[in-house]
């Protein structure tokens, strides 16, 4: 049984939640405040997290880096294209505009908790030519193997899991510590430009591209 936790101090939504998850055979947590969440996220590692911005003590914006390893959906009554954007760059998945219908909600869970499940079963990533082996950590581009560093490793790994979506150099920062703790915001620059080098190496093609002023992501033909 996957397990979501609900995020919510509205009683009725996150009753209303409640009970169509519960419907749909997945189990529920629930969080009425946003210290409650990082006090219970310390505890227990749900499968999803469906994050309301607007509660008391810690606001959502401020559980969000807390949440590591899991996809989160935001449901805000907020519409404002830049706050999604903000929110999307700082490690959600999805955004729902409040009120939403739940087919839609339970239609987007399911698509995440799969396409999260892939990646975490998957010991090879791929993108184009690039193998990466997160068992490992072997990097290849067709036969040629790339020796890489443990920061080198983290970053591509985080960029190749995310390959479609442009990922900040706060949520780098963030999320590679579980297979680094070497990387500073002062260092960052220079790990991806060494990472690019050994990638463009063994055919001369850029496979990682800066967004400006944003960060960093694969670079689609």
């Amino acid at each position: 049984m996957k397990n979501i936790l609900v995020i919510d101090d509205d009683l009725h939504i996150g009753n209303v939640l409640e009970e169509t998850l519960t419907n749909e055979g997945y189990g529920v947590i629930r969080a009425y405040s946003g210290t409650e969440a990082v006090l219970l996220l310390s505890q227990v590692k749900p499968d999803l997290v469906l994050l309301d911005l607007m509660l008391p003590g810690l606001s959502g914006e401020e559980v969000l880096p807390h949440i590591k390893g899991i996809p989160v959906i935001i449901m805000s009554a907020k519409v404002d294209v830049d706050n999604k954007v903000a929110l999307l760059l700082g490690g959600a998945v999805d955004y729902m505009t409040k009120p939403f219908y739940t087919r839609e909600l339970l239609a987007r869970i399911a698509v995440h908790l799969r396409t999260f499940d892939s990646f975490a079963k998957s010991e090879i990533l791929t993108f184009e030519e690039i193998k990466l082996n997160i068992d490992t950590h072997i990097a290849q581009i067709k036969d040629v193997e790339i020796k890489l560093t443990r920061t080198e490793y983290a970053i591509l790994k985080l960029l190749m899991q995310n390959q479609t979506q442009v990922v900040s150099k706060s949520h780098l920062l963030d999320h590679i510590s579980e297979d680094t703790p070497d990387c500073t915001e002062s260092s960052l620059k220079t790990h991806i430009s060494n990472l690019r080098k050994k990638l463009r190496a063994v055919n001369g093609k850029e496979y990682i591209e800066a967004v400006w002023g944003i960060g960093f992501k694969m670079k689609e033909e």
